[in-house]
Parts: structure tokens; C-alpha cells; sequence
């Protein structure tokens, strides 16, 4: 059932202080107007990039110099992370494969601190669990899983992102699917803002037929490979076991590698409802290519 988007990626946002020392457990909360933007620095081979520091980041909104307020290397914080697999028929052949990945991707990047949900869609879109570090129980939800009819690709986006949006710290969506959508009840544009609400990074597993089809609907596709780039994700294509475990292999270690900018926004000149973020790297060794990757921007709106 279609549910009501809360957008504002401006928005304030509650930051938890907390005392990680073994004498203290108390939990500062204070409101403040921060703009989270999670960056992933690669090389150009894609290995991510670790030994960074805030002078070499150059950070703006709308084209205006912002000045860095928080600088996180390789973060430490949580990680919430809805792992969402494709059970619709077109991907029946292909499910065992992909959930014996899974269970290996799961084990890799689960901490104590981290929780994942875990997500089935074809004609309709589950949470098959809640949002836990528990493996075994993540394990005996994947080795469940039974294939079903159509696909809700937009609708599983839509709902993903909502039940990321209370949670904090760093929120990601990995997605295993053909990319196909058939039924869903929500259209491209307002997953993609649920998302940018929900400042969740999307990761796209999409797996391809062995056959080529000429009737294959690629909008989905298309929709995930945009919606990857736009949130600060990537997009595999996997038609193997080995492909698959690549993919989740790459994720995983860009999540351990990830920088965290803050920032105060500027005064805005501009009445628009999104703002645009650049992030640009600079005082590197001259040669060096990398390749930066963070969320485009965010609404300063709510909208429902």
C-alpha cells in the first residue's frame, strides 16, 4: 500500500553524541542544521581510496564554497542496510545463486553496531526482517525466500527507502533484481525522491539474462543505474556466482572506506526546492585519477 513520503533532506537532523567508553553510556542528543554527505573516493581501478584528508575535499552546494564542519575517515558509524532481493519469475532460476551470496555478503559486513532488514518484492513488496545484526536469523529469512509472479521494482525502492528513514547513522539500500517492474503502485520519480529523503545509498545488483530478450523491459534498469549514481551507489551487472560475490565483495569494502563531509549550508540564493552538492578533490599527487561519489543534492521541503 502506497504510504506517505516524508521528504527534507535539509532538515534537521538529530545527531547522537555518544560516550563510547566503557564507564559511560550516556546519549547527548542535540538538534542542529547539518547536511550529511557520504563520499566514496576510488582510484582508477576502482579501489577505494582511504588516506584522505579534509583539506583535500572541496565541498559545494548550488555552486557555493561551503565550509566543512565534520570530517569522518573511514566512518565508524552504524550502518543500516536493506538487502532486497528479487523473488518475481523472471528471476526464479536465478534466486538460489543469488541468496547463497547474500549469505556470504551478510556475514562479511554485519557488525554488532549495524542492522539489516531484509526485503523480498515480486507482485508485492515484504520486510521479511525487521532491521537486526542477528545472523542466524538473517540466514534462516534468506534460506526461505520462495519465488513468486510480478515485479513491484518501484514499490520495493519506495517502501525500502521509508523504513530508512528514522534510522541513523548510514543508510543503504543493496537491490538484487533484472531490473524488470511491472505492477508497482508508486512511479520512478517518487521512488527516487523517497530516496533522496531517506539519504540512502543505492547499490544495484542487476542480473542478467544468459538469453537475450528483445522484448525485455529495461526501464528498471535504467531507473536503478540513475538512481545508483544519483544517491552515491554503483550499479554491477552479474550473470554468475562468481559476478555476484564480486559485486558484494566491492560494495562491502566501499562501505568500510566511506568519508563523511557535514556542513552548515551557506545562505541560499536560490528558491529551489533541491539543492545540488559538488564534491571535489584536490592536493593529491599529480597523475593520480579518482573518481568521487556522493548523493547530488537533497530537498529542503516536505513534501506527502
Amino acid at each position: 500500500m502506497k504510504q506517505a513520503a516524508v521528504a527534507g533532506l535539509g532538515l534537521v537532523l538529530s545527531l547522537c553524541l555518544t560516550c563510547f567508553a566503557q564507564e559511560s553510556d550516556t546519549t547527548f542528543k542535540v538538534d542542529v542544521k547539518l547536511v550529511n554527505v557520504f563520499v566514496t573516493v576510488t582510484d582508477e581501478h576502482g579501489a577505494p581510496i582511504a588516506n584522505l584528508k579534509q583539506e583535500n575535499f572541496e565541498l559545494r552546494e548550488d555552486g557555493k564554497d561551503q565550509k566543512i564542519s565534520v570530517f569522518n575517515k573511514e566512518s565508524a558509524l552504524p550502518l543500516s542496510i536493506i538487502l532486497a532481493l528479487d523473488t518475481s519469475l523472471s528471476t526464479r532460476k536465478d534466486l538460489p545463486l543469488e541468496i547463497s551470496s547474500a549469505h556470504r555478503f551478510v556475514h562479511a559486513i554485519l557488525r554488532p553496531v549495524d542492522a539489516l532488514s531484509l526485503y523480498k518484492f515480486s507482485e508485492t513488496v515484504s520486510q521479511v526482517t525487521p532491521f537486526t545484526s542477528d545472523l542466524e536469523r538473517i540466514d534462516h529469512a534468506l534460506d526461505h525466500l520462495r519465488a513468486g509472479a510480478a515485479t513491484a521494482l518501484y514499490d520495493a525502492l519506495f517502501l525500502g527507502s521509508e523504513a530508512l528513514e528514522q534510522r541513523q547513522g548510514r543508510k543503504v539500500m543493496v537491490f538484487i533484481t533484472d531490473g524488470g517492474d511491472t505492477v508497482s503502485t508508486v512511479n520512478y520519480k517518487e521512488a527516487v525522491r523517497a530516496a533522496q529523503v531517506a539519504e540512502a545509498i543505492l547499490y544495484s545488483i542487476i542480473i542478467v539474462p544468459i538469453e537475450a530478450s528483445a522484448g525485455r523491459d529495461t526501464g528498471g534498469e535504467h531507473a536503478l543505474i540513475q538512481l545508483s549514481e544519483d544517491t552515491g551507489g554503483k550499479y554491477y551487472y552479474a550473470s554468475s556466482i562468481t559476478q555476484l560475490d564480486n559485486a558484494f565483495h566491492q560494495i562491502s569494502d566501499e562501505l568500510r572506506t566511506q568519508y563523511l563531509l557535514a556542513y552548515y549550508p551557506a545562505q541560499r540564493l536560490s528558491d529551489s526546492d533541491y539543492r545540488r552538492i559538488q564534491v571535489k578533490i584536490h592536493g593529491v599527487a599529480s597523475g593520480e585519477e579518482f573518481k568521487v561519489r556522493h548523493r547530488t543534492g537533497y530537498y529542503t521541503s516536505k513534501s506527502h
